[in-house]
């Protein structure tokens, strides 16, 4: 967690040498004090976080863990 936002990684070994291991941000979540939830972000191949547009955002910390592992459109795992 860092500062009012959580970030999930994808931990892997490397493809070619499983002594390495890689990290990639997939998902991050910020809460909006004010709005009270969750602004919601996805990992795009620009290596930027961009807004998660199906389901912008979530009221709760869980309900941000239930919309990555459900993975509906692919954004979060591909």
């Amino acid at each position: 967690m860092q500062g009012q936002s959580v970030e999930i990684f994808e931990i892997r070994p490397s493809w070619d040498n499983k002594d390495i291991v890689l990290e990639h941000p997939v998902a991050k979540a910020t809460y909006n004090k004010t709005k009270r939830h969750w602004k919601v972000f996805w990992m795009r191949a620009d290596l930027k976080w961009h807004g998660y547009q199906p389901n912008p955002a979530v009221q709760s910390i869980e309900d941000f863990l239930a919309l990555v592992q459900e993975d509906r459109f692919g954004c979060f795992f591909g």
